[in-house]
């Protein structure tokens, strides 16, 4: 059987993908050991997803996949159950983000999306209540789960603007935050991604205290979410997403444009380079 910290454990996405782990090993008659040799990971590592202990990453389940042959079905109960690792308003947000094709965002911070693990992990680790290493190890799971957005077909359509102080504040480890940079740099790259930087000369603006999220989906219909240090509010009243989205315009016409924030990053990269 599964284990469960509680009944409401039970029923959950994360908890129907361990008994599912579970149920296919022993159907097909592998041990352990043998699924371990057979995808490269740890056998103690696999017997801790099958008792939902652990939340995997992308490439696990993908390896799952096709060892067992499911086509698929393990990624997608994945992808449901790494909802559970986040708060119910953020939950909402990323069930929307699953579904939209444009994206327009202002951070005052790096973005989970443009995160690198290790400096995912620094970011996560700095918060107010400390993780326990089993705790920090699931959320680095989850916010680096949310990436495949920029990687499924067709990617999502982003345009990020970044405020100069995301890119001010560094990682204690130099090597970690050139990587960081780095990664940036290579996300703007991208014909699907369009990345600004709001200098600090543009002054002060309506947004300095959070962070926005506008998200499109496919039949034009449009969510905002606003998230500040300790709270995050899903706005879908078509009225209120008008006036974020205005918002949001103006912040990207005080930024720097797409080249010119190239340039300012590369430079970033320059002087941090170990």
């Amino acid at each position: 059987m599964v284990e469960k910290n509680s009944e409401e454990d039970e029923g959950s996405a994360r908890w129907v993908l361990a008994c599912e782990l579970r149920r296919l090993r022993e159907a097909s008659g592998k041990s352990l050991a043998q699924l371990a040799e057979e995808t490269n990971y740890d056998r103690t590592y696999l017997h801790r997803l099958e008792t939902g202990e652990r939340l995997s990453k992308l490439p696990v389940m993908e390896a799952l996949d096709r060892v067992y042959g499911t086509g698929g079905l393990l990624v997608r109960l994945w992808r449901l159950a790494r909802l559970d690792a986040f708060k119910d308003k953020y939950r909402e947000f990323m069930q929307c983000e699953a579904k939209a094709v444009i994206m327009h965002a202002y951070v005052s911070t790096v973005p989970g999306l443009l995160q690198t693990e290790d400096f995912a992990k620094v970011m996560l680790s700095s918060a107010p209540t400390p993780k326990s290493p089993q705790e920090l190890e699931e959320d680095v799971a989850a916010r680096m789960g949310r990436q495949e957005l920029l990687h499924r077909d067709p990617p999502l359509s982003a345009r990020i603007i970044l405020d100069e102080s995301a890119l001010r504040r560094s990682a204690p480890d130099a090597k970690v935050w050139y990587d960081q940079l780095t990664r940036i740099i290579d996300a703007a790259a991208s014909p699907h991604m369009t990345i600004q930087v709001l200098p600090f000369s543009a002054g002060l603006h309506g947004l300095m205290e959070g962070s926005l999220s506008l998200l499109w989906m496919a039949d034009g219909s449009a969510v905002a979410y606003l998230e500040g240090n300790k709270s995050g509010d899903l706005i879908e009243e078509p009225s209120e997403v008008a006036q974020y989205r205005l918002a949001y315009d103006r912040l990207r016409d005080a930024a720097l444009p797409p080249h010119d924030s190239a340039v300012f990053i590369r430079q970033l990269v320059e002087d941090s380079r170990p």
